[in-house]
Formats: structure tokens, C-alpha cells, sequence
């Protein structure tokens, strides 16, 4: 028996490698949903508690950049004498 892929059959190869690629893609996503089912989601009161820290974060993160920011506008201004 005769190798198409080495006798100038290189489509056979193409295809074969095209073929090898959607069924590693497939058993990815067979992969992904089994580590899924594994995941112990967050009830209600811990999704609520969550949310409010990373509020909280943000708000306290953009209040502290808004004052070093004022802080170095003005010390500029007070460098530059504007």
C-alpha cells in the first residue's frame, strides 16, 4: 500500500491535519464543560457581598487617584507658578 502523503498526495495530509484540528477543538470544549461541572458557583448573599467589595474597591481606587492627581496638578502649577 502506497502513503498518499508521500507520494504527492499532499491533500490527504491537508485534511487529515484540518480533521486532527476540529477534533482537538471539540475535545477542548468537551474539556471546558467538564471542568464547568466541577465549579461550585457563589450563592446569592455571597455574589451580593462580591459585588460590594469590588464596588467599594473601585470607588475608594478612583478617589484615591483623583486626589494624587490634584495633588501633582498642583504642585505643578506651583512649580510653574500658573
Amino acid at each position: 500500500m502506497v502513503d498518499a502523503t508521500k507520494s504527492g498526495g499532499g491533500k490527504v495530509g491537508f485534511l487529515a491535519r484540518i480533521g486532527a484540528s476540529f477534533r482537538r477543538t471539540g475535545d477542548f470544549f468537551g474539556d471546558v464543560m467538564s471542568e464547568l461541572k466541577k465549579v461550585r458557583w457563589p450563592n446569592r448573599k455571597e455574589l451580593t457581598t462580591y459585588t460590594l467589595v469590588v464596588l467599594v474597591t473601585v470607588v475608594l481606587l478612583a478617589l484615591f487617584f483623583f486626589v494624587v492627581d490634584l495633588g501633582i496638578s498642583r504642585l505643578i502649577d506651583l512649580i510653574l507658578g500658573t
